[in-house]
C-alpha cells in the first residue's frame, strides 16, 4: 500500500520506512553550497543525471564535485542518494555521514541519513543499525518541525519497527497529530497508514483516503498513495478514479503506466493493452525508490502472462522480478507455486 520501497526485516519483526518517496521535493530543500562555478555546473549535471536514472554516470560527476569542493555538503548528500540508489548502502551511508558532518543543522541530510541506515539494517537484519534509524528522523524533525517528509519516515518507523529497535505506536500516533496540524491533506494520508498498520481498520484508513481524493491534491503522490492502498484491497474501480484523478493533474506522469496496467490486471479484462503499459513502464523509466519498483513491473508482468496461461513467460518475468530484487518474497511464492510439479 504504501509508496515506500524498501523493508528493514530485523529478526523478529519487520520495519517499513518511506525512502525518499518525494525525491523532487527533497531536493528544493537543500539549499545549494558556494561551490565554485564550475562544480556548480557538475552538481546540476549531476542531478539531472539522477533524475534519469544514470546513477553512476552522476556519481562520476559527483566526484569530480567533492574533488574541486571538499567542503561541498550538497555533492557528498547527492553522492549518497545516487549510492542509495544502487543499493551500496554503506557508501550512500558514509556519504551521507560526511554531509551530515558538513551541515548538521540540515534536517534533509539528517533524514536522508536515517533512510540509508534503514537500507544498511534491511540487508544485514541489525538490531544496531536499526537502533539508528530511528535517531536520525528524530534529529530531521527537530531541526525542522515542518518537515513533513521526515515526520512520516519517523511515524512509519514507529508503527512497523519491534519495540526492541524503538517501535512505538503512541509515537506513531503523536506524528500524525502533528502532521495534521501542518498539512491537512497529509495528515489524512499518516492518519490513513496508521488505521492500516497500527489499529488494523481499513475502513478508518479508506475514509481517510476519500477524504484526500476529495481535497483534489495538487500534485500525483497523494493520488498514487490512494491508488496503492485500494491495490492492495483488490478494488479496482475505487483505484481507476485515483490513478485517473492523478492524470488530471499531471497526464505525463510516468507512473500512470504502472497504476492503470495494475488496475486493467486486477479487473481481468483488455490484457493486451496493461501488457503495452507495464513494457512501457520498464522501457522509460528509471528505476528508483521512490516510484514503483521494476520488480513490481516484473512481477505483474508475470501475473498477466499466468492469467494468459503463458506459464513459461511467466515465469521468466519473475525471475527477472527476484533478479532485481531478491528478496521480493510475493514473486518468488509465485514462481514456486508455477514451477510446482502437477499431481
Amino acid at each position: 500500500m504504501k509508496t515506500c520501497h524498501y523493508r528493514i526485516a530485523i529478526l523478529v519483526g519487520v520495519v517499513l520506512l518511506t525512502p525518499v518517496r518525494q525525491g523532487g521535493a527533497l531536493a528544493e530543500r537543500v539549499s545549494a553550497d558556494n561551490a565554485p562555478a564550475d562544480a556548480s555546473a557538475l552538481l546540476v549535471s549531476a542531478q539531472h543525471q539522477f533524475g534519469l536514472g544514470n546513477y553512476l554516470v552522476a556519481i562520476a560527476a559527483l566526484r569530480s564535485v567533492v574533488l574541486e569542493n571538499p567542503l561541498s555538503a550538497e555533492a557528498f548528500y547527492w553522492l549518497g542518494r545516487c549510492y542509495y540508489e544502487i543499493r551500496d548502502f554503506d557508501n550512500a551511508i558514509a556519504h551521507a555521514e560526511k554531509s551530515v558532518a558538513l551541515q548538521p543543522q540540515n534536517s534533509v541530510y539528517q533524514d536522508f541519513l536515517g533512510r540509508a541506515y534503514g537500507g544498511k539494517a534491511d540487508r544485514e537484519k541489525s538490531f544496531f543499525t536499526a537502533r539508528k534509524v530511528k535517531k536520525q528522523f528524530e534529529q530531521a524533525v527537530r531541526l525542522d518541525p515542518s518537515n513533513i517528509p521526515a515526520r512520516r519516515d519517523l511515524q512509519e518507523f514507529c508503527m512497523e519497527a519491534p519495540w526492541i529497535v524503538g517501535g512505538n505506536s503512541e509515537e506513531a500516533r503523536a506524528q500524525v497529530d502533528a502532521i495534521a496540524q501542518i498539512d491537512p491533506l497529509q495528515g489524512h494520508l499518516a492518519r490513513a497508514a496508521f488505521d492500516v498498520e497500527s489499529l488494523k481498520r481499513l475502513d478508518l484508513a479508506e475514509k481517510e483516503y476519500i477524504e484526500v481524493l476529495e481535497a483534489k491534491p495538487s500534485t500525483s503522490d497523494p493520488y498514487f498513495e490512494v491508488a496503492s492502498f485500494f491495490q492492495s484491497e483488490n478494488k479496482p474501480r475505487e483505484m481507476k478514479s485515483a490513478v485517473e484523478a492523478a492524470a488530471l493533474v499531471n497526464p505525463n506522469d510516468p507512473r500512470l503506466a504502472f497504476y492503470r496496467a495494475v488496475g486493467i490486471i486486477l479487473v481481468g479484462t483488455d490484457l493486451g493493452r496493461a501488457e503495452e503499459y507495464l513494457k512501457s513502464y520498464l522501457a522509460s523509466t528509471p528505476d528508483r525508490s521512490d516510484w514503483p519498483p521494476h520488480a513490481a513491473a516484473r512481477e505483474w508482468l508475470g501475473c498477466l502472462y499466468e492469467a494468459q496461461g503463458k506459464r513459461a513467460e511467466a515465469a521468466e518475468q519473475y525471475r527477472a522480478s527476484l533478479q532485481l530484487d531478491p528478496g521480493r518474497k510475493s514473486a518468488q511464492a509465485r514462481l514456486e507455486k508455477l514451477e510446482k510439479p502437477s499431481k
